[in-house]
């Protein structure tokens, strides 16, 4: 009987050290709550990119890591459902992709360390004191366009135009940013700036019909609601033969002329490398400084330019894509 127990000890002992070198070393298989404002090719880029950077450095879907991941198709609700989802399973941290999207994550807690990616100005947002000491429970990195070379790229490609229109979102923060940015430069440039401004998709067509009547140019910043309609605005901008410059390639690819812009492949990627050091217990977001991307790409839509007759110049050539 003694030997019975002090067997039964033993084991006991075991079982207990096991379970507290586990908790002591942390979580085995660590979970990554994704939560994503809607689905076009700038965000699902910076998604893949992220999870590429964690896949490189041994994070393995499956063996150590899970990526819980939840689209909100641009709906409000669905973001805070899904933040209360990860609030309630306890997540180890929470991309958020998108101003929105991390909003109303950030807005729910204050615990579980949020990185976000597609966010243009963490400050503006809310969402950081400083960007170089953020001090809340959010960092990740910016993607806050090369706005005075966008404009500067726009004049190189169309010489003759004297009228900017401005299209964005007067709900995303982001995009409101911008579009301010934006009117400085272009008025600093001597050209005159109008703009419209959306409230949801559905007003994309008829804002778009409206300021073509009104410039010679358009300029779209990274904006949620254009990126995801950018095939609306090129029905009508392709028939008034009117040049586009967007905020970043995926809305070059589907329907406007060109840009100089993000990344947002690098960009995740960058936002993943940040997760790791948050995840190895090595950093905490309130003291990450918020990251800027580390460069630019031309991305130039030859069918569109080839539709709307504008010639584009040999220098930039080489970055045409079909």
């Amino acid at each position: 009987m003694k030997k019975r127990v002090a067997v039964l000890a033993i084991l006991i002992a075991i079982v207990v050290s096991v379970v507290f070198s586990g908790c002591s070393g942390g979580k085995k298989n660590q979970v990554i709550g994704i939560i994503q404002y809607m689905e076009h090719v700038a965000l699902d880029s910076a998604r893949q990119g992220f999870i590429d950077a964690l896949k490189d450095n041994g994070y393995i879907e499956g063996q150590n890591i899970t990526f819980d991941y939840q689209n909100a198709q641009g709906d409000q609700t669905n973001l805070s459902s899904i933040s209360d989802r990860f609030i309630s399973s306890n997540v180890d941290l929470v991309l958020a992709i998108a101003t929105p999207a991390a909003q109303s994550i950030a807005g729910k807690t204050d615990k579980i360390p949020i990185l976000g990616t597609a966010i243009t100005d963490y400050v503006d947002a809310r969402l950081a004191l400083s960007n170089e000491k953020p001090g809340l429970n959010v960092s990740g990195t910016t993607d806050m366009n090369p706005i005075k070379e966008q404009i500067e790229l726009l004049v190189k490609l169309v010489p003759d135009a004297k009228t900017v229109g401005v299209l964005y979102t007067s709900s995303e923060d982001n995009s409101v940013l911008q579009a301010r940015i934006a009117r400085e430069y272009i008025e600093q440039m001597g050209l005159k700036y109008v703009e419209m401004t959306v409230s949801n998709s559905n007003d994309v067509q008829q804002a778009t019909q409206s300021i073509v009547e009104k410039c010679d140019a358009i300029y779209i910043p990274t904006d949620n609601t254009f990126a995801t309609a950018m095939p609306t605005v090129y029905g009508v901008t392709s028939k008034s033969r009117t040049p586009v410059i967007c905020g970043e390639a995926g809305m070059v690819e589907t329907g406007g002329l060109a840009t100089l812009g993000i990344n947002y492949y690098d960009l995740g990627y960058q936002t993943g490398l940040m997760a790791i050091k948050v995840l190895k217990g090595e950093a905490k977001p309130a003291d990450m400084p918020i990251e800027k991307a580390t460069k630019f790409d031309f991305a130039i839509n030859g069918t569109v330019a080839e539709e709307i007759g504008l010639e584009i110049p040999e220098d930039l050539k080489q970055y045409i894509i079909k």
